[in-house]
This record gives C-alpha cells, sequence and structure tokens, in this order.
C-alpha cells in the first residue's frame, strides 16, 4: 500500500490541501473543527503515527530539542542521561543534535531543532552569540545548560566554577605544591568562571598563578604541556596541572609521558567534570565532580515549568562541584 500523502488527507477531510499543510504546521489560523477533521483523517488514514502527530493534535509540542557543543565529551553523554529521564518521566520526548564546537554549525542546528516546532529547547554550553540565543527564546522555552546569560527569557543550569577551581588548587596546596598552573579552557563559557576561581584560590594560598590558554579537548592538552615543557627546565618546571576538563587533562597526561614525566611522582594532575574517563582504571583521574546527571534533569524540569507551570520568572541554578581524589595527584618530590 502506497504511503499516503497529504493529498489522501485533504481528501478524506473534505478540505484543501493549503488547509492540511496549515494544520500541520500549527498554524492558529485553523478554526477548531477544521484542525479535528484534518487530525482525525490523518489518523485514520496514517499519515503522521508518530509524536509530531500527536504533539500537533494536542496542540502542545512535547518534544524537546536538545543541541550538544560536542558530542566526543562523556560529559553531555551524562546531562542527556539526566535529561532523558527526566523527560521519559514528563512524557516529553527528546530530538538531538550537535553543533561540533562551530558557532555557523550551531546556528544551523538550532535552526533545524526549531523547525520541528518543539515544546522547548536545551542548548548544551553553545557558542552562539547572545542575539541568537535570544531570538530562539521568542520562538520556544529555552533552557542554557554550562552556559549564564542576562535574558530574562531564558533560564540556566551551571556549576560553580569558580567554587571548583578553587577546590582543586586547595586540594594541590594541601599536598604541599607550590608550582601549579592552569591549562584553562580558552573561550568556552565556563572557562572563565574557574580561571576566576583558580587566580583567587592561587593568591589566597600565596602563590603566584600562571594560566596557559588551551581548550577543552586533548589534543590542546597536549599541545600546552609541549608549550610548558619548551618554557621551563626539568628542574624548575611545574609539579602541579589544573586542567580546563577531563578531556584535557588525559591530553596533558600524554605529554608528560611521552616527556618522561611521571604522574604524580613528577607532575599531578586534576581535572574537571568527574567523567567517565576520568574513571577508568589506567586513568584514575583526580577531578572536579559536576552533578551532570541532575544538571539535564533540572534542565528538564525548568521546562516543564514554563511548559505546564506557567512560570514566566527565570531560573537561575548554580549547583555545587566537589572534588573527587584517584590516582593523578600526590606530593611533590622536588
Amino acid at each position: 500500500m502506497a504511503r499516503p500523502t497529504m493529498e489522501d488527507v485533504a481528501e478524506r477531510a473534505g478540505v484543501s490541501r493549503a488547509l492540511v499543510s496549515l494544520v500541520m504546521r500549527n498554524s492558529p489560523k485553523v478554526s477548531d473543527h477544521r484542525r479535528r477533521a484534518v487530525l482525525e483523517a490523518a489518523k485514520d488514514l496514517g499519515y503522521q503515527p508518530d509524536i509530531m502527530a500527536r504533539s500537533l493534535a494536542s496542540r502542545t509540542s512535547n518534544i524537546v530539542g536538545v543541541m550538544v557543543s560536542d558530542l566526543r565529551n562523556a560529559f553531555f553523554a551524562d546531562v542527556v542521561e539526566g535529561m532523558d529521564t527526566a523527560a521519559q518521566e514528563s512524557g516529553l520526548e527528546l530530538i538531538l543534535n550537535t553543533g561540533r564546537r562551530s558557532a555557523a554549525r550551531e546556528r544551523t542546528a538550532l535552526e533545524s531543532l526549531l523547525a520541528f516546532r518543539p515544546g522547548g529547547i536545551i542548548l548544551l554550553s553553545p557558542i552562539l552569540p547572545a542575539a541568537a540565543i535570544r531570538d530562539a527564546a521568542q520562538q520556544a522555552p529555552l533552557v542554557l545548560v554550562s552556559r549564564s546569560t542576562a535574558i530574562t527569557d531564558v533560564d540556566t543550569i551551571n556549576d560553580d566554577g569558580e567554587t571548583g577551581a578553587a577546590l582543586a588548587v586547595d586540594h594541590l596546596a594541601s599536598l604541599g605544591h607550590r608550582r601549579i598552573v592552569h591549562l584553562d579552557g580558552g573561550t568556552a563559557f565556563t572557562a572563565a568562571p574557574r580561571r576566576r576561581g583558580y587566580r583567587a584560590a592561587m593568591e589566597r594560598h600565596g602563590l603566584e598563578p600562571m594560566v596557559i590558554p588551551s581548550e577543552h579537548t586533548d589534543s590542546a592538552g597536549l599541545a600546552a604541556v609541549q608549550k610548558l615543557l619548551n618554557l621551563f627546565t626539568r628542574d624548575n618546571f611545574p609539579t602541579a596541572l589544573v586542567c580546563g576538563n577531563d578531556f584535557n587533562a588525559v591530553g596533558a597526561m600524554s605529554a608528560l609521558e611521552e616527556a618522561g614525566l611521571r604522574v604524580p611522582d613528577d607532575v599531578s594532575i586534576v581535572g574537571y567534570d568527574n567523567t567517565s574517563l576520568a574513571a577508568l582504571r589506567h586513568v584514575s583521574l583526580t577531578t572536579i565532580d559536576q552533578p551532570r546527571v541532575q544538571m539535564g534533569r533540572l534542565a528538564i524540569e525548568a521546562l516543564v515549568e514554563r511548559l505546564r507551570a506557567d512560570r514566566t520568572a527565570p531560573v537561575r541554578r548554580r549547583l555545587q562541584p566537589s572534588l573527587v581524589v584517584r590516582a593523578t595527584t600526590s606530593a611533590p618530590t622536588h
């Protein structure tokens, strides 16, 4: 049997194809009785037996569009896990895509999600300009995870990056480290608060801060350590690194190993995020834990409040990170 077409639905409902198109796009220009006729015809023919059809029938979309900044980063997988669980409990469906750490790709990905006319949008650590986020928020309720904003129509879920970076410095200083360098996250929006927390903690301990520009990737961590190897001799090399995230830390560990420096005997390393990568036995990375699954759940809950409880005031959730000590930190040997 041939797949039913929009023309088939129009004939069954006794309306024009243009009116069927308006109904399928959830246009408010269609009267209720004609909308019901079209949707009943579509259902009878099996034209749209999916979540889109159910959303149209109820005139309230149960689709949540989720854009992930970087699919390679396990941090985002954990956040999405929390979203998925909360979404199922709330009768919502997730549609995911990625911007691949490119503002242009993110804009395209966001437009693709908005084309589904979702009930809400969640953006995970986007690098989009604020104007693009503001425009999207006028089309659907929007939540930012791992990015702050002053836009009043947008909710935000973040961890306290300043506290997290300070926890890393405090841990290393308590072990006796004095030469502690920060490999930062570059232009990532989470990088700035972590830089501030690192600097403030170093100054509190009477230590000289040093920040090496980097990014939240393993290749950037490797490159940053290679830069340090060119700046310092073995005798005055930093004894500890506070890395922008776990990926960055793993790249740094690889570069140190290639240079013949042992972790943690020669250099202690602290990551950030506490991803599944950090917990692997051969990595066993000391890191700062973000409550990743909880962040995902809270993002869905914020959307549900906007969709079903008529909340209009913005939510600004900032969760507290914690230190997870594993095998990559110890007292300095020189």
